[in-house]
């Protein structure tokens, strides 16, 4: 979380404002801050995304690199994240405080994730498999960075290009793989199953969506929710010390699933959007 020292005055009149359903910025309980989408931002990376929301600053790279699949998983691909908290985005990413956050957003990460197919990943079963790499920058915190850095780890693998790969088999019964090196043979990734994150902030009596650094500080506990484009719910997440009522954790989960899929249909209409203007186009803005 972003770190932002507020004396008891100015927690008082955030705590006020969402009673009354009016925060600082003007927004109402419900509602998200102006997003900004671009993809294919990396030319080094098989896909890319760079997502800000307000303050807060993500880039996401996505890798692809033959591997051996798990024994457990013969026929299967792989899919890993890698958090780097940059220092320079807020001091909480400071040492040791930086790279705690970055394996919890990892874990958190593949949790939800679990309900993303990787059949389609593997290329031999038990001998070979794409092994996809989601490495995701924290340029900048200005709260919220959950459903940022979700957005923005959907809209990247949306950009991804898999290569096409042809192989034969040899004596002994290892095969010989030939990866196409020709942009035009690759085939992309169904994200349907892929999830977007929907943080909850509560403030007093009342949850926010989308909090800012300073509306954070106020909370003492958050409700992560991560939800696909039919509803369904991959994982909740549960964040702080504070304690949530068991009807508040119910209405919580059902606000958090009702924005997902509007969240979910807004990525994708803006990633439909951005890819239709092909070289020519522009960042391009969504939730506004």
């Amino acid at each position: 979380m972003a770190s932002v020292l507020l004396n008891d005055a100015e927690k008082t009149f955030i705590l006020h404002g969402v009673e009354v359903d009016l925060r600082c910025d003007g927004r109402r309980r419900g509602d998200y801050r102006p997003m900004e989408l671009e993809t294919d931002v990396v030319s080094t990376a098989s896909g890319s995304a760079r997502l800000r929301l307000a303050n807060t600053d993500i880039l996401v790279g996505v890798k692809t690199e033959i591997d051996v699949p798990y024994p457990e998983n013969p026929e299967e691909g792989k899919l890993e994240f890698f958090v780097d908290c940059s220092a320079n985005a807020t001091p909480a990413f400071e040492g040791r405080g930086g790279e705690d956050l970055a394996n919890e957003i990892s874990s958190r990460l593949s949790r939800a994730y679990q309900s993303l197919p990787l059949a389609p990943l593997c290329i031999v079963p038990k001998q070979a498999c794409w092994k996809l790499y989601v490495d995701i920058l924290i340029l900048e915190c200005g709260g919220n960075f959950y459903d940022a850095i979700s957005l923005a780890v959907k809209a990247a693998l949306f950009n991804t290009r898999v290569p096409q790969v042809t192989g034969s088999f040899l004596d002994g019964g290892s095969v010989d793989l030939e990866v196409s090196d020709d942009p035009f043979q690759c085939w992309r990734l169904d994200i349907t199953k892929a999830p977007v994150l929907v943080t909850l902030s509560k403030i007093g009596d009342n949850c926010v969506v989308d909090p800012t650094a300073e509306e954070e500080t106020c909370s003492v506990a958050s409700i992560v929710v991560a939800v696909l484009d039919s509803g369904s719910l991959t994982a909740v997440i549960k964040i702080g010390e504070g304690s949530v009522h068991e009807q508040t954790l119910i209405e919580t989960i059902k606000t958090a699933q009702k924005i997902g899929v509007e969240l979910n249909s807004s990525l994708m209409t803006a990633l439909n959007q951005e890819e239709s203007l092909g070289p020519k186009r522009q960042r391009f803005g969504f939730l506004k």
